[in-house]
């Protein structure tokens, strides 16, 4: 395994190769105190039992398929079945399991970063289609830490990709992200029923407690919605034309001035507030990861999509690419 290191003199980010994974995210607050505010482990060979998926790339599709199934060219799909009913993030060994491949190491004036690739074999996980996999870290001057994911594949197959790293401004000084300020920069989400996988159904945020789109501090909501016992919505972002990168959603920690921005082409942005942390993992900080510790912003295609023709098209069409963009910008107010 490889421990890769970023830095641009502000922000220092520390990444492996297993899972494709960003361990670690240095980023100072106002008066120059520097923290780790990602969720993590200190060593590589730690995210070999990664039950939250800390700071992994999921796929081949991130989030959830019902029952596993879908039916693709007039045939039935079964994918395995790893959480209760349905199929989250790729499965039991999906790319948050694999040792990828480092494939470069980026060194310019501009940015530094680092290549990885992963094939999915036809028939992993019950996927179609060998899918070849590129995953880009670039950090910037900006202090932006761009991910750029790009595959192939030689069968139609369904294609999501996800960062799942979980953030805590304060650099877990503060055991929960409750008083940290959000938002979401959408209008709609997409309704879910009681097995937490879509309905098909896209509706308003207006008059909800899910709404985020202006800035608001997210501890208040958590009560609204006992039963996944905090925040694990999928939000359609709000873009004028398709393939544009667009403001995603935007997080603030007043105490610390820590702040942090995303940005994406994709069309969905699933918010979770690590509603079933127990504090049985100790991180990276040497503070256990409690219920609400940290929130994960997941750029995403629309949970379950292949059972959704009214959802944006996720199948990958052999020799097309599949390309996707999402940048985490670090700040201080």
């Amino acid at each position: 395994m490889h421990l890769v290191t970023l830095r641009n003199g502000t922000v220092t980010v520390h990444i492996t190769n297993l899972g494709c994974t960003v361990m670690s995210v240095y980023t100072p607050d106002r008066h120059g105190v520097v923290k780790n505010i990602a969720a993590g482990f200190e060593q590589p060979a730690a995210y070999e039992h990664n039950p939250w998926y800390f700071g992994c790339v999921v796929g081949r599709y991130a989030n959830r398929i019902a029952a596993g199934r879908f039916t693709l060219d007039g045939r039935p799909v079964q994918l395995s079945v790893n959480n209760d009913s349905n199929h989250l993030h790729g499965g039991f060994e999906g790319f948050h399991k694999k040792v990828w491949e480092l494939s470069s190491l980026i060194r310019e004036d501009i940015h530094t970063g680092v290549v990885f690739e992963y094939t999915s074999k036809d028939g992993e996980e019950g996927y179609p289609g060998n899918l070849q996999v590129k995953v880009k870290y670039l950090l910037n001057q900006d202090n932006q830490l761009v991910m750029e994911c790009t595959a192939v594949s030689d069968k139609r197959t369904p294609v999501s990709f996800t960062n799942h790293s979980y953030f805590n401004l304060t650099g877990f000084e503060q055991a929960l992200i409750s008083d940290h300020l959000l938002q979401v920069h959408a209008l709609h989400y997409t309704e879910k029923n009681d097995r937490n996988t879509p309905t098909g159904r896209i509706l308003a945020l207006a008059g909800t407690a899910a709404d985020f789109s202006t800035p608001d501090r997210i501890g208040e909501r958590f009560v609204h919605f006992p039963k996944d016992k905090g925040f694990d919505h999928n939000y359609v972002l709000t873009r004028q034309q398709p393939g544009a990168i667009v403001p995603a959603a935007s997080l603030e920690e007043r105490q610390t001035g820590r702040t942090l921005r995303v940005f994406t082409d994709q069309h969905g942005l699933q918010l979770y507030t690590a509603n079933f942390w127990d504090g049985s993992i100790t991180g990276q900080q040497g503070k256990p990861y409690v219920q609400h510790g940290a929130i994960a912003l997941e750029t995403q295609a629309f949970p379950d999509s292949p059972n959704h023709p009214n959802f944006p098209n996720t199948i990958l069409e052999p020799g097309e690419v599949y390309r996707t963009v999402t940048i985490y910008e670090f700040g201080v107010k």
